[in-house]
C-alpha cells in the first residue's frame, strides 16, 4: 500500500545508526490518507514497524507477504534489553511528568544498567520555536543511545523527521505514543492472550469503548475500503512486459 514496513526480526537494527523507526497500523494508514505530512513523514522512516494486524492482513493480501506484527511496545523491551546488557542509555521525551517519573522506576528495578532521562514538553497542538530548541537541547545534553518519543500521532511522527539531524542521539529515534503509558502503569496493556490471538486492539477496545470505537470500528472499515481498492486496481493493472 506504499508503505516500506518492515518485515525483518528486530535483531537485525543497527543500535549505532541514527535512524528513525516508526509505527503504521491502520488507524495511522487511515489518518495519513488526510494528512499529506503525517504521510510523508512514514514513508521517510527508516524502519516502519507493522503494529496491527490490519497491516499484516494487507501485506498478505496485495503483497503475498507473511510479515508478522511488531507493536511499539515490543519494540521498546527489545531495546530496552539490548542497552541492559551493553549499560546503555536511553531518553524518554514526552509524557507528563508524573508519568515519566514511574518509568524512571520502574527502569531502575528492571533494567538498572540503563542510564536513563527524560523530559516533558508542554502539553499543546502545536509546538513554538522554543519549544522545540528547548526539547533538542534537552535531548542532546543527555546524547543517548536511544530516544523514545511519546507525542501521540501524528505529532511524534512529523516532529522526529523534521528534527533528526539536530538530535544527538547514536542510534534509534522511536516514535511509540502509547507505549510510554502502558510502561509506566498508567493505562494497562491487554494481556499476552489477546496479543498472540492478535486481538489486542478488540482488547483494548473493551477497555476504552468510547475513545476507541472510532480508531478500530469506524477506522476498521474504512482501511478495509482502502484494501479493496488497492486490491482491484492491482488487479486491473495493465501486466508489464
Amino acid at each position: 500500500m506504499g508503505y516500506p514496513v518492515f518485515a525483518d526480526d528486530l535483531k537485525v537494527m543497527d543500535l549505532n545508526k541514527k535512524s528513525v523507526v516508526n509505527t503504521i497500523n491502520q488507524y495511522s494508514y487511515c489518518v495519513a490518507e488526510k494528512d499529506p505530512a503525517f504521510k510523508a513523514a512514514l514513508k521517510a522512516s527508516d524502519i516502519l514497524l507493522p503494529d496491527g494486524v490490519g497491516i499484516t492482513i494487507a501485506a498478505k493480501i496485495l503483497l503475498g507477504e507473511k510479515v508478522k506484527k511488531i507493536a511499539g511496545a515490543d519494540l521498546h523491551a527489545h531495546l530496552l534489553e539490548q542497552m541492559n546488557e551493553k549499560n546503555g542509555s536511553c531518553f524518554y521525551l514526552g509524557a507528563s511528568q508524573t508519568t515519566l517519573e514511574k518509568i524512571g522506576q520502574r527502569l531502575a528495578t528492571e533494567y538498572p544498567n540503563i542510564r536513563v532521562g527524560s523530559f516533558s514538553p508542554p502539553f499543546k497542538a502545536k509546538f513554538t520555536a522554543e519549544d522545540n530548541e528547548r526539547m533538542i537541547r534537552e535531548v542532546n545534553t543527555f546524547a543517548p543511545d536511544v530516544l523514545f518519543i511519546g507525542m501521540t500521532a501524528p505529532k511524534q511522527e512529523k516532529w522526529s523527521l523534521e528534527h533528526k539531524d539536530s538530535l544527538n542521539v547514536k542510534g534509534p529515534i522511536c516514535a511509540i505514543g502509547a507505549v510510554f503509558d502502558f510502561y509506566a502503569g498508567t493505562v494497562k496493556r491487554p494481556g499476552k492472550v489477546w496479543r498472540d490471538l492478535g486481538l489486542e486492539w478488540l482488547g483494548r477496545l473493551l477497555k476504552e469503548p468510547k475513545r476507541m470505537w472510532k480508531r478500530y470500528i469506524y477506522n476498521g472499515a474504512v482501511f478495509g475500503g482502502y484494501l479493496l481498492k488497492e486490491k482491484f486496481l492491482s488487479k486491473s493493472a495493465p501486466e508489464q512486459g
